[in-house]
């Protein structure tokens, strides 16, 4: 009777709250097992989710965590579904098109083209996988340089184009850019070139909030003399168009491009600047306070402020997302309830992940919450030492961040501790309210931002004068290599074991948590043995030779004049994540754009490297590349079997070409040698015999003669070619050629980076889309519907 009464007098559970922090946290566990996971979550399944998640998530009980936990997954999974609908279907190939819409971007006119986003018309005579879609927009020059109408393209205006649109499609390197999730975090369907430029018309000039945009930061390049103009556009406007590359390494090297476009950290600044002024007029003027109350307005002032601003930046997506946490954290405060920022914070997250579940995929996302969480949990909420809480929060940002910026960014800035501690007052407590009061003067009067604008070009450039020679230091940034996913969980367990409040135990085994995502292990090739990495360059090539203690790079990529450089865009980046500190040796087949593109970029970021090139192939070389030069490195062997010596510089004939010897095999790099030069090394047939071989010239046609492939003979052939190229790179008899002596081939469009290891245990390749799979992969998805394709066509045949 006593059990029962007690029982009976037992309270009973208390059910989490249904906005609370354990269903934030559960809800963002379940939209990360969905977006991260290798493979979709089938649209019913989603479907399902969402309806059993939000019956568990709104009863009132101990499992609302589970029910937010399946309403992520859910919701994740619908939104996924739908914007991969929103995009040309892939694999589609490139089709031309009468578009009209509008342009909704700031025009960015280089040299060779113009690049802007185009917002097609939702218009019923147009199909409907266009209609009303976004697309990624290029207008190119001339061939002759002269004017024509690309250059009058204006943000805001309405046009008329027809267009090539291609559905999205992206390089696949280990640490590479991932350029088909941008394209899902951005919303657009695909890529498009203007094919006819005679035919392009104008429908209506300019107008709204990107023509204001423009026209401002125009104002701006026209007001403020020097070069800060660039910087007073991005700080003002969100216009990053003026800044070159070398502005960018600087600010990365900085650890200051956070700060230098708007972010969300200055959204929230003009927010409460917006409240404070609002508070100010309550109390100048009292009686407001009968027909609407003061928090109210100053909440009302907040949201309508970061609105404004965000306009003003063209709403992009970071500056959004603040806004819609500014406006929780009002409607939060307005319901007259006492919010804690933890609170706040959760609160802020559930709209932001319910709004667009997919903005985990954007890095923004982590390093804003995280940073605030971070905060939130290791600084006391009140402390009237300013100083001493402003260096506190900027040496715990530092630390809590730096797994999320190595796992994101594959560097960190060494720099950037010291840096920030001058650049975030000053930027944002100065220069940015100069550029925004400048901004909003010229808003009302023509002309009357000149002075703010200079003023604030003024306080930037004696700020970056100071932080140019950190910049350019050497020992500024730091290069990491990829590590696995699982130790950026682990050294998160590290940095919240190192924040921990003094006496929670030793520091050494927090550490070394840390160790796994700072230093990661790195398997290297035995005494004998070779590693190499064809890389995903698109038409072009790449290629990363390692043994145990020296490495070599054959070839660098293409590059354009003024634009896409594969040497700075992909190479680079991967022989960081690969660990490279250093090249032995680059070598390269001939000077052709597609493959010596890149060696600008490569010299810059490997100093002191020894190059060698066909005699006349390009110049600064330091060796020339011939016939019977030869080395070995770690029991392996290099040879050097074309050009011969002597011989005039002919291009694609004139490719050095390189065999790589060990005890396992053999592989060959033959650049883009043709028929003619591969007659010439069949003189000498035992000489080609090879297990692996990098297939010349892209398999064109007037190359891999019959003879040639005979004599190579290799288990592995590899294509490094560009998806949907215009040469029809590889040619399908190439192919067949190939796989009529018994090889594999395989190409870097399809399968991305091809890794590949010659030792004792044989002949090993990855591909790297295989290796790393993303729901999202345009390869992928094309395959996948090719194979379903040609079940249906099988089973609706006469068998079926």
């Amino acid at each position: 009777m006593v059990i029962a009464a007690a029982r009976e007098d037992a309270p009973a559970a208390v059910p989490l709250p249904l906005f609370g922090k354990a269903c934030a946290a559960t809800l963002l566990l379940g939209v990360c097992l969905t977006v991260f996971a290798p493979q979709l979550l089938p649209r019913a399944l989603g479907m399902v989710a969402v309806c059993a998640g939000m019956i568990v998530w709104g009863w009132p009980s101990r499992w609302r965590c589970l029910g937010a936990a399946l309403l992520g997954m859910g919701c994740a999974a619908l939104h996924a579904h739908a914007s991969l609908a929103g995009q040309l279907p892939a694999g589609a190939a490139a089709i031309d098109h009468m578009l009209q819409g509008r342009v909704v971007s700031l025009p960015d006119h280089g040299a060779r083209s113009t690049r802007f986003l185009f917002r097609v018309d939702d218009d019923a005579a147009l199909p409907p996988y266009v209609r009303g879609r976004l697309f990624a927009m290029g207008w190119p020059a001339r061939p002759d340089g002269s004017e024509d109408a690309r250059r009058h393209v204006q943000a805001g205006a309405r046009w008329v184009l027809h267009a090539r649109l291609r559905p999205p499609r992206g390089l696949r390197n280990p640490g590479g850019f991932d350029a088909e999730r941008h394209v899902l975090v951005q919303g657009l369907a695909g890529s498009g070139q203007v094919s006819e430029p005679a035919r392009a018309r104008m429908l209506a000039p300019a107008s709204g909030v990107p023509a204001w945009r423009e026209r401002m930061a125009a104002s701006i390049a026209s007001q403020v003399h020097g070069e800060e103009a660039r910087f007073v556009q991005a700080l003002a406007l969100g216009d990053t168009r003026a800044l070159t590359q070398a502005d960018w390494d600087d600010l990365r090297a900085l650890g200051l491009t956070h700060l230098i476009a708007i972010s969300g950290f200055h959204v929230g600044l003009v927010a409460g600047f917006a409240a404070w002024l609002a508070a100010w007029v309550w109390r100048a003027w009292p009686p407001l306070g009968r027909y609407w109350p003061r928090p109210l307005g100053v909440a009302v002032a907040a949201v309508s402020g970061a609105a404004l601003y965000a306009a003003v930046a063209g709403f992009a997506l970071p500056t959004v997302r603040t806004v819609l946490m500014i406006a929780v954290l009002a409607a939060a405060r307005c319901s007259r309830r006492r919010v804690t920022v933890g609170q706040s914070l959760a609160l802020a997250a559930l709209a932001v992940l319910l709004v667009d579940p997919l903005a985990v995929l954007a890095p923004g996302f982590w390093l804003s919450f995280a940073g605030v969480l971070w905060l939130v949990w290791c600084l006391p909420g009140r402390d009237s030492r300013w100083l001493r809480t402003f260096l506190a929060a900027q040496g715990v940002a530092t630390l809590a961040l730096l797994p999320l910026t190595v796992a994101l960014f594959g560097q960190a800035s060494r720099a950037g501790p010291l840096v920030n501690l001058l650049a975030i007052p000053w930027w944002s407590l100065v220069v940015v309210p100069l550029a925004l009061l400048g901004t909003a003067l010229e808003a009302v009067v023509a002309g009357a931002g000149r002075w703010p604008w200079q003023l604030a070009a003024g306080c930037f450039e004696g700020s970056w004068w100071l932080l140019g020679y950190a910049a350019r230091s050497p020992l500024a940034l730091w290069w990491l290599p990829q590590a696995r996913d699982a130790a950026l969980l682990v050294a998160l367990l590290g940095v919240g074991w190192l924040l921990l409040p003094r006496g929670s135990g030793g520091r050494l085994p927090a550490v070394l948590l840390c160790l796994p995502l700072l230093w990661p292990a790195q398997s290297r090739p035995g005494e004998g043995e070779v590693e190499l990495l064809v890389m995903d360059v698109g038409q072009g090539m790449a290629i990363w030779v390692r043994t145990r203690t020296h490495r070599l790079l054959y070839d660098t990529g293409p590059a354009a004049a003024g634009g896409f450089d594969a040497g700075e865009r992909i190479v680079v980046p991967t022989l960081h994540a690969l660990g490279e500190g250093r090249l032995d040796r680059l070598v390269l087949s001939h000077g052709d754009r597609d493959h010596a593109g890149g060696v600008a970029a490569v010299r810059r970021g490997f100093a002191g490297t020894p190059l060698l090139a066909p005699q006349g192939a390009l110049p600064g070389i330091d060796a020339p590349c011939h016939a019977g030069q030869s080395w070995r490195w770690d029991g392996v062997g290099f040879q050097v079997l074309h050009p011969r010596p002597g011989t005039p510089y002919q291009g694609n004939e004139s490719s050095c070409v390189l065999r790589i010897v060990t005890a396992h095999g053999a592989i060959l790099l033959a650049g883009d040698i043709g028929a003619r030069s591969e007659a010439q090394l069949l003189q000498a047939p035992s000489t080609l015999r090879a297990e692996l071989v990098v297939v010349p010239h892209h398999g064109s046609d007037g190359s891999s003669s019959a003879a040639w492939v005979t004599a190579v003979a290799p288990r592995l052939a590899i294509v490094s070619a560009g998806h949907g190229n215009r040469f029809r790179h590889p040619r399908p008899a190439v192919v067949a050629r190939w796989q009529g002596e018994g090889a594999e081939v395989l190409t870097t469009a399809d399968s991305g980076a091809l890794r590949a290891w010659l030792g004792r245990e044989g002949l090993h390749v990855r591909e790297q889309r295989v290796f790393q799979p993303r729901w999202w992969d345009a390869a992928e998805r094309a395959r996948s519907a090719a194979i379903l394709s040609a079940v249906k066509q099988a089973a609706d045949g006469p068998e079926g």
